[in-house]
């Protein structure tokens, strides 16, 4: 649908800058990662939750479905040197798909007024971190077949003391990020 109103093509505009900067963010958070037996631990749930505070859950999850489709497509976005749809099948499949509802869920609560105080918004980020943990979880676990106390044992105890700091992190970066996002999409 076309713009019918004064100003709504600089909004779309804007959210499609915002989207774009978004998935650019999360591409670059992805080589940050210490390599570990099944899933690497990166910078992304980081920015995941961050984005999902500053944009939104409605352009937050649509910066996140943006990211997976550039991945799916071949762009070698996620961690490592690696696109395509091996990533969207395999070990790490569970938490790429979860960073879509943790956008989701942080935006939400974000909108309602969890960003704008430090204590509430590291509650939505945690809220945004065990939703990717439980989908991480649950496709080790039973999508690829490791059994819950391997999935455990490789795919969220390792990273249990990094998203605290990671959230901790995220609610100090808020004021920063809102200046640069100066509005709501």
């Amino acid at each position: 649908m076309w713009p019918t109103r004064p100003g709504e093509a600089v909004g779309h505009l804007r959210a499609v800058v915002l989207v774009a900067l978004g998935s650019a963010l999360m591409a670059l958070s992805a080589k940050v990662n210490l390599p570990l037996p099944y899933v690497p631990m990166t910078l992304q749930t980081l920015v995941v939750l961050v984005i999902g505070a500053a944009y939104g859950w409605r352009l937050g999850s649509a910066t996140m479905i943006a990211y997976l489709a550039e991945g799916a497509m071949g762009l070698p976005v996620f961690a490592g040197p690696v696109g395509g749809i091996a990533p969207l099948v395999g070990p790490t499949a569970g938490y790429l798909f979860g960073f879509v509802a943790a956008g989701f869920i942080t935006g939400w609560l974000a909108e309602r007024g969890w960003d704008r105080n430090v204590v509430l918004l590291f509650a939505a980020m945690a809220a945004g971190h065990v939703v990717i943990f439980i989908a991480g979880f649950g496709w080790l676990a039973y999508g690829i077949g490791l059994g819950a106390d391997k999935a455990w044992a490789v795919g969220v105890a390792p990273f249990i003391a990094a998203s605290v700091i990671k959230n901790a992190l995220g609610a100090a970066l808020m004021p920063a990020v809102r200046r640069i996002v100066d509005q709501r999409c």
